[in-house]
């Protein structure tokens, strides 16, 4: 029986798109929310005043992802569209240029030259535009850009990690709340950066460290200035 019936191979770059926006929308949501209540509660705001703050930075941090994502995504799918668009002209101008084109790019992998030519024939006689789109410019149907999934998922997944610290200001008392909010959203953050690692199979502590910093130095930022303000006033 061949080799992969035994032991089908399972890799996880296909999650990578939506796993960047995920995870990238649930650290956003809670560091900055974490650090806008933080710095709205080191000014001495009320405790309704600070759930105001954070509901607002909620909605409009869920509203900014989606369209930051979406346009952001979107200009990358339409520079892939128009490389596509210009390989398909030059296959049906010059297909005999682009077939020594794509056999030159295996030559350069290590194919010995009378093999790259008949796999670069192979190729194009089954679906030409395809082998120079992922041969040529590295587009394929894994790593295409897809506007509307990252720009839901960061939405999604923002309002989730916003929500985080935001109930932290329901649950602790006024006098601790800074402390409770930082605590908790480190909390969060490091069980957020761990899940991320685990499901990309990657280092789970150095995951968990990395985005465990950046959101403390973020809270520590924003409660200093939230006391520099509130002691102005």
């Amino acid at each position: 029986m061949p080799r992969n019936h035994l032991h089908p191979e399972s890799h996880l770059v296909s999650r990578i798109g939506w796993l960047r926006a995920a995870v990238l929308g649930a650290n956003d949501g809670i560091v900055s929310t974490a650090s806008l209540i933080v710095g709205v509660a080191a000014a001495s705001a009320a405790t309704s005043d600070v759930l105001v703050a954070g509901v607002a930075g909620l909605v409009a941090g869920a509203m900014s992802m989606a369209a930051g994502e979406y346009v952001s995504v979107s200009s990358q799918s339409d520079t892939e569209q128009a490389d596509l668009a210009r390989e398909r002209a030059e296959l049906a101008s010059q297909p005999e240029f682009e077939r020594a084109e794509l056999a030159q790019i295996y030559v350069a992998r290590g194919v010995s030259p009378d093999l790259a030519q008949q796999v670069a024939d192979q190729l194009m006689a089954k679906d030409a535009l395809g082998a120079h789109a992922r041969d040529e410019l590295g587009i394929s149907e894994v790593t295409t850009a897809r506007p509307i999934q990252a720009a839901l998922t960061s939405a999604a997944t923002f309002a989730t990690g916003a929500a985080l610290p935001l109930a932290m200001v329901l649950l602790v008392p006024r006098a601790a709340l800074v402390a409770g909010v930082s605590i908790a959203s480190l909390a969060f953050l490091a069980v957020l950066g761990a899940v991320g690692a685990r499901a990309g199979n990657a280092n789970m502590a150095r995951a968990a460290l990395r985005v465990t910093f950046w959101g403390a130095l973020a809270m520590a930022l924003t409660a200093g200035i939230g006391a520099l303000f509130g002691t102005v006033v």
